[in-house]
């Protein structure tokens, strides 16, 4: 059992900890918490196609790609859902 000094170092959603104990998807709910947003507001983020990393709808279930949180809060930079249509066209 990890100390509580290492348990406050790393916790619970580190990237590290995530790596080492999530599934190759999560809950909105668990990478909510992850990002330290609500529920709701996450939901929200999901509909309006900027959560913060990538997404996969299963049916009426909304799925985060456990690969892409980890990369989002390693390099605080998003990864949202967009299509590659979406990118700005030079002029």
């Amino acid at each position: 059992m990890p100390s509580q000094s290492s348990e406050t170092h790393h916790g619970p959603f580190s990237p590290e900890r995530i790596r080492a104990t999530w599934s190759g998807t999560a809950s909105v709910e668990d990478a909510a918490q992850a990002f330290g947003l609500s529920r709701s507001k996450s939901y929200d983020l999901v509909r309006r196609g900027e959560f913060p990393c990538r997404v996969l709808p299963i049916g009426r279930t909304t799925r985060v790609v456990t690969a892409s949180l980890v990369r989002v809060l390693e390099s605080g930079e998003p990864e949202y859902n967009r299509t590659s249509s979406a990118k700005p066209n030079p002029s």
